[in-house]
């Protein structure tokens, strides 16, 4: 049995621990994260945020050696047998599944330190999007910037006018901490639309060898 992908494109793949059977994440694969991951050994797959094929642990090294594929009986679905290198999930735990609904509460604890991993800039975002799905109860600034998008907007063109200021006319330290906050409330818009900030590093690399004037040009065509 083979996998149509001209009727599916795009197909959820589980990945699951090949010694404990622990659910570890679920992601999407297209053909060529399929085909990669057979010919490589170690599981890829098409990130729908970020727009693009990403090898499991390209940048935190947790990666996914593939110990076995299986394919339901609709060859629309794949569970992935791997030996999980480090943790699965970007929070920093074991699997992405770790809160119970019926509990109501986080069942697993967190495991590693996920700014060391993944950055500081992609932690924020991942710690703004669990603001975006958390409950309405839940108080925070970020929360309050999501549900209102004027307020949202406004912040960022006040903080873009003081780093402005700052570069001007004040010192370095004064520079950095605008900067920072205008970095936080630019990752709160990108919360709001759901883009990945790692789209904006593939726009920022795809002009690296271009001068600013053509890269202005070919955006007016």
């Amino acid at each position: 049995m083979h996998i149509d992908w001209q009727k599916n494109p795009l197909i959820p793949a589980i990945a699951q621990d090949y010694e404990t059977n622990d659910v570890l994440m679920l992601a999407y694969m297209n053909q060529e994260a399929y085909e990669l991951t057979l010919a490589t050994g170690y599981a890829h797959y098409f990130s729908r945020s970020k727009q693009r094929i990403w090898k499991k642990g390209e940048s935190s090294n947790h990666t996914q050696e593939i110990k076995d594929i299986l394919l339901d009986c609709d060859a629309d679905t794949i569970i992935l047998k791997v030996k999980q290198n480090g943790v699965a999930c970007h929070t920093g735990r074991k699997s992405c599944f770790f809160t119970s609904v019926v509990q109501d509460k986080v069942i697993l604890d967190q495991a590693v330190d996920t700014d060391a991993i993944y950055g500081v800039v992609d932690t924020l975002y991942h710690t703004i999007l669990e603001r975006k799905n958390s409950s309405e109860e839940t108080k925070s600034w970020t929360k309050k910037l999501l549900n209102d998008k004027e307020l949202m907007l406004s912040k960022i063109r006040e903080e873009a006018d003081e780093v402005c200021v700052a570069i001007a006319g004040e010192g370095d330290e004064q520079v950095i901490y605008e900067s920072a906050d205008l970095l936080y409330h630019a990752l709160v818009g990108l919360g709001y639309r759901e883009i990945s900030p790692d789209r904006v590093k593939q726009e920022l690399a795809r002009r690296f060898g271009m001068s600013g004037i053509t890269e202005k040009e070919n955006r007016k065509k």
